[in-house]
């Protein structure tokens, strides 16, 4: 353990702090509908939305309604998603598939336009193996800004729904889907991509270069528009990487500043939604003690990793390796993490994705520690309320709010109250239903999973990694 490791970690929390209250701020303005200083900027193009569209931004929806849209849009996206990776060869035409990639296979495409659609982030496939420029943009990245928009309009419509009264409106989806894209994910990841760029990520269509190695080979450098994916992917939190080592990758994560700055991106719309929930109720302080649970949970998860990662594997110890501190090396635990981030910056990015649940990494989970790779499996385990991805990182720990708050309520014998509203048998059933409904299909898809030939091969083979198949599955 460094100075220099323990300073980027607080430095980091102050620095998300001190910008997620604005945010937050900005936030609850866009959403209520009240002037910002983009509106000279997004006005006409929202105008021009709505117009294609053919939707009416002023007609309320109840929560039928407002599902539905949900649901056909997203419909939409994943056909027009599915439609763009399976004929990425008629797209040659427009010189942005210069190494000539074919569409890849059907299953393989169902699993990556579900996982971008969902923001799951789990996808089976290489970027820059298999997906032209024009996938890359046309479909993927458009997609991270689409999936990114419903998971937070979905949370503002549960804040509207917590706030009102009668429950006949949730506002109107398409209203806050275009806000959100234009007024909150565009400008912000327009900043980062520059950053990026001017750091040394990259962003060209260029054809693949061809380097000579020393030994007589050659190798294919993968170019491409990286810098705009790489912003959008972080800040809605999907983590679909450019390349097949994603953040890892000097093209994507150049330097330990990028690094910072990529960390930031991940967290800054969730933690900043929990001030925007604080406003939006008009009670901040609830924000505030929200934001302080997540944060202290956030802390004790690096805290732990950090100090297991620094402290070094038994596996070294046993073979007389030096794990300490040294001139040039941070010391620890260093295999498969990259020597620029360190083991701080490597530790802090492990847990920054895992309770966002983003997907992407700047190092090999499996080669941490196992105190230090329990980390991102009790973080994962905790169903995204540790700030989560964006939209559901906040309506997940909600869930948990109800709970306490009727548990607190049969406890002191009073009728369990939150801001003004009575919960009561019925609300309790949906608020349970929703906080089993994850470790459930979890568990169960495991069973099924393991219970299979492939799966009992995965846990039971020493080539797949023994107990560590377990854990991929899971």
């Amino acid at each position: 353990m460094t100075f220099t490791g323990w300073l980027t970690i607080f430095l980091f929390v102050a620095i998300l702090t001190a910008l997620a209250l604005p945010l937050g701020r900005y936030m609850a303005a866009v959403y209520a509908g009240e002037r910002t200083i983009l509106d000279p900027l997004f006005r006409t193009p929202e105008r021009l939305l709505y117009k294609i569209m053919r939707v009416d931004p002023r007609r309320e929806q109840d929560w039928k309604a407002y599902a539905k849209s949900v649901i056909i849009f997203s419909l939409a996206g994943w056909l027009l998603l599915y439609l763009i990776l399976r004929t990425q060869t008629l797209w040659d035409f427009t010189g942005l598939n210069p190494q000539h990639f074919h569409s890849g296979t059907w299953d393989v495409t169902f699993n990556t336009t579900s996982s971008f659609l969902t923001n799951t982030n789990w996808q089976y496939y290489s970027g820059e193996t298999t997906m032209s420029y024009f996938s890359q943009m046309a479909g993927l990245t458009v997609q991270n800004f689409l999936s990114a928009g419903v998971g937070i309009a979905v949370a503002v419509a549960l804040i509207r729904g917590i706030v009102g009264r009668s429950g006949r409106s949730l506002g109107n989806f398409w209203f806050d889907l275009v806000r959100t894209v234009l007024w909150v994910l565009t400008p912000i990841s327009f900043v980062i991509a520059i950053v990026l760029v001017s750091q040394g990520s990259i962003a060209n269509f260029s054809s693949y270069l061809v380097a000579h190695t020393l030994t007589g080979g050659t190798q294919h450098i993968a170019m491409g528009p990286v810098a705009s994916q790489e912003a959008i992917k972080l800040l809605g939190t999907n983590g679909g990487g450019f390349f097949n080592t994603n953040s890892a990758h000097p093209f994507e994560n150049p330097t330990g500043f990028t690094n910072f700055i990529e960390m930031l991106t991940v967290l800054i719309i969730p933690a900043a939604l929990v001030f925007t929930y604080g406003r939006m109720v008009g009670n901040r302080r609830q924000g505030y003690a929200i934001y302080g649970t997540m944060m202290v949970m956030f802390l004790g998860a690096v805290l732990v990793a950090y100090i297991a990662e620094a402290h070094g594997s038994p596996a070294q110890h046993a073979a007389g390796l030096h794990t300490a501190v040294i001139h040039g090396s941070t010391g620890g635990n260093l295999e498969g993490k990259e020597q620029r981030f360190g083991i701080a910056g490597s530790s802090l990015f492990d847990v920054v994705t895992t309770v966002t649940s983003c997907g992407a990494v700047n190092s090999a989970i499996e080669s941490f520690t196992g105190i230090g790779g329990a980390v991102p499996m009790a973080n994962l385990s905790a169903s995204e309320v540790i700030f989560g991805g964006v939209g559901t990182g906040l309506y997940s720990i909600l869930l948990y709010v109800l709970l306490a708050v009727f548990i607190g309520g049969l406890m002191v014998g009073r009728t369990p109250e939150y801001l003004g509203k009575k919960i009561e048998g019925k609300e309790i059933k949906l608020v349970a239903l929703g906080l089993l409904i994850t470790p459930l299909s979890a568990l169960f898809a495991t069973a099924l999973a393991t219970a299979s030939p492939a799966g009992r091969a995965s846990i039971s083979s020493a080539a797949a990694g023994g107990p560590q198949g377990f854990s991929e599955t899971f």
